[in-house]
């Protein structure tokens, strides 16, 4: 079984500036998310059904965070059905889990899923997401 890029995310230093920029060139629409979400910013690429998926196959949307360090660049989210048994096949294949408030252990994102980062044998930063509402 193949797991598929579900999200993308991004830095920004301003994330107004940001959203008015994509919003501007490519016709994206943002949701900026309060202080207790760490204000995120939610992108939306592509047309959504009600469970907030996009309707054509083969698009994502994502988000914008801000930016600690220039060390930050734009990653992907991999969606999977068990995130426990995804961290083990990273970590099997040479892959270091290194996200999660709670090292280690999936940060549980209310309404979103099951998230954590990891870092692929090449040193890039990548994501996992196990959604909460399964198709």
């Amino acid at each position: 079984m193949m797991n598929p890029v579900v999200h993308f995310e991004m830095p920004s230093d301003d994330s107004k500036r940001m959203s008015d920029f994509y919003a501007k060139a490519f016709g994206w629409q943002s949701q900026m998310l309060g202080p207790e979400m760490g204000e995120y910013v939610v992108v939306t690429t592509s047309e959504v059904g009600p469970d907030k998926t996009p309707l054509e196959r083969g698009r994502i949307n994502g988000g914008f965070y801000k930016r600690a360090n220039d060390k930050q660049h734009p990653s992907i989210v991999i969606g999977v059905e068990d995130i426990h048994a995804a961290m083990k096949r990273v970590e099997d294949a040479g892959g270091k889990i290194i996200g999660g408030q709670k090292l280690g252990e999936p940060d549980d994102i209310p309404g979103v899923g099951l998230f954590i980062a990891f870092e692929d044998t090449e040193g890039n930063y990548v994501a996992m997401l196990q959604p909460t509402m399964q198709k």
